[in-house]
């Protein structure tokens, strides 16, 4: 079925799709879909779980710390917008305006504990909580960005838009709690 769902999202936006429109192509009956998902947006999130591994490895490998300078962009920031760029057209159905919030919501909660070790060593809040909203920012910041740049068409190379975020994510991460 998530094979299914992916050929139909070629096809028309995510939220065009319907159980009936994937149970068809996948040639199975309703009650076998509902065994497994609860709606299109539930086996959307399921089947793009490998691409989403694979943004969330190269998010998890972000590395900003103290001595972090604006001009030396971290390989994995381009290596995030390198991921995205790759595959652009299925990030634009479930990020874009047709998509998914519940898809965007779980990556984005998915993207907030990739990044929240990272946080957590610097960040140490003794009533807590501290290194979660941080993570939480930091994480809807990125999340947005890729948003806004796909909107945007994919303007110039991952390489260069990389860096010209850099700096950003570099003070967002490194911004201490007043």
């Amino acid at each position: 079925m998530e094979a299914a769902l992916l050929e139909l999202i070629g096809d028309r936006d995510l939220s065009q799709i319907s159980v009936s429109d994937v149970t068809g192509r996948a040639d199975v009956h309703r009650s076998t879909f509902y065994e497994h998902y609860t709606d299109v947006h539930d086996l959307a999130a399921s089947a793009c779980t490998e691409m989403f591994d694979q943004l969330l490895s190269a998010t998890s490998a972000l590395s900003v710390t103290g001595d972090s300078s604006e001009k030396d962009v971290s390989p994995s920031l381009t290596a995030v917008f390198a991921h995205v760029a790759e595959h652009r057209a299925l990030y634009e159905a479930l990020l874009g305006a047709d998509g998914s919030a519940r898809v965007i919501n779980h990556l984005l909660q998915r993207m907030t504990e990739s990044i929240r070790p990272r946080l957590s060593a610097r960040l140490t809040d003794p009533d807590g909580g501290t290194e979660d909203s941080a993570a939480a920012f930091v994480s809807g910041a990125l999340l947005g960005t890729i948003a806004d740049w796909l909107h945007r068409g994919c303007p110039g190379t991952p390489e260069r838009f990389a860096t010209a975020i850099w700096p950003q994510l570099v003070a967002a991460s490194l911004a201490r709690p007043a």
